[in-house]
């Protein structure tokens, strides 16, 4: 009775997680195609990293989605960068100086 119990939970739990899922998995594939791109960029320009993370913002320019993506480029050097898959077009805030991430990620 309680394995039973346990099951009918577990596949409520999983069920409502699916629900929900659809938005953060279309933030997650377009945070991981900004990320993609500007790793593309830095890597055409001969520059080493160690890591990028891109975290979407609350903000947009031009209609679409700002990410801030942080670079880490050794010792620590981290540098934001601003960006946006416009039009298919990937942007940062170094092209687009009026392109604001905020002050955080949840801005």
């Amino acid at each position: 009775m309680r394995f039973s119990a346990l099951l009918l939970a577990l596949a409520l739990l999983l069920l409502l997680a699916a629900c929900g899922s659809s938005h953060t998995t279309s933030a997650s594939a377009k945070a991981a195609a900004v990320r993609a791109a500007l790793e593309t960029r830095l890597l055409g320009k001969k520059l080493s990293y160690r890591w990028i993370v891109c975290v979407r913002t609350k903000r947009s320019f031009a209609g679409s989605p700002i990410f801030r993506c942080n670079v880490n480029f050794g010792e620590p050097h981290i540098v934001r960068y601003c960006a946006t898959l416009e039009a298919g077009q990937f942007v940062t805030n170094r092209e687009q100086p009026e392109m604001r991430c905020g002050r955080d990620a949840s801005s």
